[in-house]
């Protein structure tokens, strides 16, 4: 059926083009934003989640987390750019990152190399640890939830959607939301979460991304929240034979039942990563598990209730919160695995003469010897030498402590905002960490703190800059509105430092951005002279439209209108007209002649003319004869008429 969204403008802005992922959660589409006229990713969440919240509720938890989201500006983050609700929609636009996420790069490819599988589990700590300094929890850190950008880059996104929803809906529903096979113990039994329910997550990631397996397997998701709960996280090695015992020490960590047994963040965690890291050879990390060859269901109680299906891996479900007992009617697939280590699996014995077998000993004994003297000399202790800490250390003294020891050393220029230029940050292999003899040595030598120039961003829309300045790594400060006569409202009037200064990379940059002209109350201009009430309106930055008409009500020259009510509000410049008085009202004069003078007289003051008359001598009678202006005319009210008689 056609999605009734495809096509559609959300909020007058943005319009709808491509269903491209369905969740638990929410929907996401491709959508084009007609404003800044640029392709989004628009993430629509259900409606029914707030089915049994109140809709204000609801729409204010979402919103608050959005607002946080968007303030992690971290490159290994997918960036939230806006958030509203249109309707019953509410929505949020992201950052479209094309590519695909981590569960479809595995579904391709199969578990990952050591190394790669360490790489990618470092950048989603080093993005993770960001938020934590902001005081944001995840909660919903999964493979889907891992996007991979054109360059594989790895991105997060999805911050705070789990917490927003379950605040709303777990307090009438009793529900939380989450994806089954990454919710820490502490998450499924009381609902809380910290920067330490990431860090488990972190394990089972990391843990997938290597065996190609979740650690727990259940025919429902509340068996499966119950097998987290109660039951350790088993080693990978107890899948990967292989597998080096620090690769199982640091997911037991990672995901011990007890929270404060965990690092107690992201950034704990990384050091944790990156430690173990440096300590594996290249050998074990170009090494790669088999894929997991099927699982097969476990033989079930016959009056066990049979589930049809299940919401796939990776799917954000509901569950109850406070899962406090085991579920003792649950059936639980177990999984049957090919050997990932075909060397590790003991050879088939097989019957033979004793004479063969004595020779057969006789030449092992041989064969081994020769190859433990191989070994000492070529891999073994004797053709390794411990790389020594030059962390600190002038560059130039570094090269020549390397260089006696037989290394090669290879320079590598790195900013560090804590060593001085011209020092070692550190080196790969890391000190006291033992490497072939004549081994290349990489020195990271600081360039002290990295230097960035502030973008021009004056003249742009506060969006358009704040994209700007983050893209150029700069954190943000709240920007400060200020009101301006000339500057049209959303737009930069100037930032701080200034824009062309080259300053440390992580100085907090300030928007001052315009609010548009300044509020007022409208004045009231009547009875003013034309030349007062513009003078008064020139104080608010507003130029007049002046209008002429005729009136009683003042006097010539003085304003008896305006288009905007006095003590109305209004704004700074808007557009104002006034009518100003050009006289009194005209008076049509009556034609009096042939009237006695006195009545001629009388009805003309009735009128509000002035009269003035002359009696010629050669007229015998007090009868008008002539005046001036003529009948008809029009004069202005007080106007003199002259009479003869």
């Amino acid at each position: 059926m056609t999605d009734p969204l495809i096509g559609r403008l959300i909020d007058g802005r943005y319009e709808v083009r491509e269903r491209i992922a369905a969740g638990g959660m929410a929907t996401v589409y491709v959508a084009f934003d007609k404003h800044l006229e640029r392709t989004v990713a628009l993430k629509v969440m259900h409606p029914h989640l707030a089915a049994d919240a109140s809709e204000a509720d609801f729409s204010s938890r979402f919103r608050r987390e959005a607002k946080a989201a968007a303030r992690l500006t971290h490159p290994g983050m997918v960036r939230v750019y806006d958030q509203g609700v249109d309707g019953t929609v509410s929505y949020l636009t992201m950052e479209y990152v094309e590519g695909e996420n981590l569960r479809q790069f595995m579904t391709r490819t199969g578990p990952l190399a050591i190394g790669d599988a360490l790489d990618v589990v470092e950048k989603v700590l080093t993005a993770l640890s960001a938020a934590h300094r902001e005081g944001l929890v995840h909660r919903d850190l999964k493979p889907e939830n891992v996007l991979l950008d054109s360059d594989g880059e790895p991105k997060l996104t999805d911050f705070g959607l789990a917490r927003a929803v379950t605040e709303v809906t777990s307090s009438t529903t009793g529900m939380l939301l989450g994806t089954v096979a990454y919710l820490a113990p502490e998450l499924v039994t009381h609902g809380t979460a910290d920067t330490r329910t990431d860090v488990y997550a972190c394990g089972i990631l990391l843990y997938e991304l290597i065996t190609g397996r979740q650690p727990f397997t259940a025919n429902t998701a509340l068996a499966l929240a119950s097998r987290n709960v109660h039951e350790d996280v088993p080693a990978p090695s107890s899948q990967v034979a292989w597998l080096p015992g620090d690769i199982d020490e640091l997911i037991a960590s990672f995901t011990a039942r007890v929270a404060d047994a965990r690092p107690a963040d992201a950034a704990a965690a990384l050091h944790a990563v990156r430690t173990m890291h440096q300590g594996l050879d290249d050998p074990t990390l170009a090494r790669r598990a088999e894929p997991p060859s099927g699982a097969t269901e476990a033989v079930q109680d016959a009056d066990a209730t049979a589930v049809l299906e299940e919401p796939p891996s990776g799917s954000t479900i509901a569950l109850p919160i406070g899962l406090d007992g085991a579920a003792t009617d649950v059936a639980v697939y177990g999984e049957v695995f090919g050997d990932d280590d075909p060397e590790a699996t003991e050879p088939e014995r097989s019957s033979h003469r004793t004479a063969w077998w004595i020779a057969a000993v006789t030449a092992t004994v041989v064969v081994l010897g020769v190859a433990a003297l191989w070994w000492y000399q070529a891999v073994g202790p004797g053709a390794y030498t411990t790389v020594p800490d030059v962390s600190g250390q002038a560059e130039q003294a570094a090269t020549d402590t390397l260089e006696n020891l037989g290394f090669t050393v290879d320079i590598n220029e790195v900013y560090d905002d804590a060593i001085a230029t011209g020092y070692v940050v550190s080196t790969d292999p890391g000190g006291q960490e033992r490497a072939l003899d004549n081994a290349q040595i990489t020195v990271n030598v600081s360039l002290g703190k990295e230097q960035v120039e502030v973008p021009a961003v004056v003249g742009s829309s506060a969006d358009e800059a704040e994209a700007q300045l983050a893209d150029a790594g700069f954190p943000l400060a709240d920007p400060v509105l200020q009101h301006s006569d000339t500057v049209p409202a959303g737009e930069v009037l100037s930032v701080s430092p200034a824009a062309g200064e080259v300053v440390d990379h992580d100085t907090t940059v300030e928007l001052t951005v315009s609010d548009g002209p300044e509020p007022i109350t409208i004045p009231d201009l009547t009875g003013m002279t034309e030349e007062a009430a513009v003078a008064t309106l020139a104080e608010y930055a507003i130029s007049p439209t002046i209008d002429y008409a005729r009136t009683d009500v003042v006097d010539p020259g003085q304003v008896f209108e305006q288009s905007a009510e006095a003590g109305s509000e209004g704004v700074r410049t808007q557009d104002l007209t006034l009518t100003v008085s050009e006289g009194y009202p005209l008076i049509t004069v009556p034609d009096v002649r042939g009237d006695e003078y006195s009545d001629a007289v009388t009805q003309l003051e009735g009128l509000g003319l002035t009269v003035s008359g002359d009696d010629n001598p050669w007229n015998f009678t007090t009868r008008v004869y002539n005046m001036v202006p003529s009948p008809n005319s029009e004069v202005e009210r007080g106007s003199e008429i002259y009479l003869e008689y």
